[in-house]
């Protein structure tokens, strides 16, 4: 029998695997897109979200005897995944929610998965110093550690006591502040100890200020950041490390490429060092804009810009 491509079957998905007595369920096939600031990005071969540690080890366990690898995912802030997608397993943190507050001591143990920006509002709510630089921050607490967020000369490290993060075996283990070995928008986490995931952070902030001055204080930083950034497009926050003394921005901006455009990417006019998402990207559109820009600045200052963005999957050069 000759079979027309019309009625040619397509391969059979594989079903989801629910894991018993969790409610977590592994999912095949799943798009990342819409977990990523950016909103581009393929799709996932298999993909979980649970909602507590319990059921997070109960994905690592099943993870431990499966031939895969294995990628962890918060918010999807800073992170540009290939129009490809991923193989393998991705875990993500999203759903990982819940904050301590210690009002004695100042400290707030807080979940991989709260956002980072609503920690810093609960924080100023309290009038506790130490976290205003967060609002306007669009990843998780998860990410913030990771990456060492930082923002208006402040940074994740500077009140972060210690991280509970978890082995892919599901084993749980807590890193101190000196042993995460911060440095600017990086820490250990990305280094010699990759593969751990991060599930909870403990800051110790500074109770005793009055609400309305920290609110206040967190309520400039938003604005300033609201104003001179491109909030009303997707983006994945600042796409270059600052080569300090210097900055991505200014150096990006003296070359005339605001406003320069890869297919639905553009470097954004209002910020030199974000990328936009402003007619339907594909990832691949900003991974050649990142390398156009880093390019040009590379030719013309003689600075090779290092990227910020974590770009995960297949990409062509």
């Amino acid at each position: 029998m000759i079979i027309s491509p019309a009625t040619r079957p397509t391969p059979m998905e594989p079903p989801a695997i629910a894991l018993a007595g969790t409610g977590t369920i592994i999912q095949p096939n799943t798009s990342l897109a819409e977990f990523t600031t950016y909103r581009v990005g393929g799709k996932a071969e298999w993909y979980a979200a649970p909602r507590s540690l319990e059921y997070l080890a109960a994905v690592l366990t099943w993870f431990q005897n499966q031939d895969l690898p294995l990628t962890f995912l918060g918010a999807g802030s800073n992170l540009l995944i290939s129009d490809q997608g991923i193989g393998g397993l991705v875990v993500s943190t999203r759903y990982l929610r819940q904050s301590k507050f210690n009002e004695e001591q100042g400290l707030i143990t807080v979940a991989a998965g709260e956002p980072i920006a609503k920690v810093g509002w609960q924080a100023a709510k309290r009038g506790w110093q130490g976290l205003e630089w967060a609002v306007g921050i669009p990843g998780t607490v998860g990410g913030a550690v990771v990456m060492n967020a930082g923002a208006h000369n402040q940074c994740t490290a500077e009140t972060l006591v210690e991280a509970t993060v978890m082995h892919p075996d599901g084993g749980l283990e807590i890193l101190s502040n000196e042993k995460l070995g911060f440095s600017y928008r990086t820490s250990n986490l990305q280094k010699h100890l990759g593969g751990r995931l991060v599930v909870d952070a403990t800051f110790q902030l500074k109770p005793g200020f009055t609400r309305e001055e920290i609110m206040a204080r967190t309520t400039s930083n938003l604005h300033q950041r609201k104003s001179t950034q491109p909030y009303d497009k997707p983006n994945c926050g600042s796409v270059f490390r600052n080569p300090t003394p210097l900055y991505s921005a200014r150096l990006i901006e003296e070359l005339g490429l605001k406003g320069y455009r890869i297919g639905g990417a553009e470097v954004s006019q209002r910020h030199a060092n974000f990328i936009v998402n402003i007619d339907n990207a594909k990832a691949q559109d900003v991974f050649d804009l990142i390398f156009h820009v880093q390019g040009e600045v590379q030719k013309h200052h003689g600075i090779l810009l290092e990227p910020e963005v974590k770009m995960l999957g297949d990409f062509t050069r």
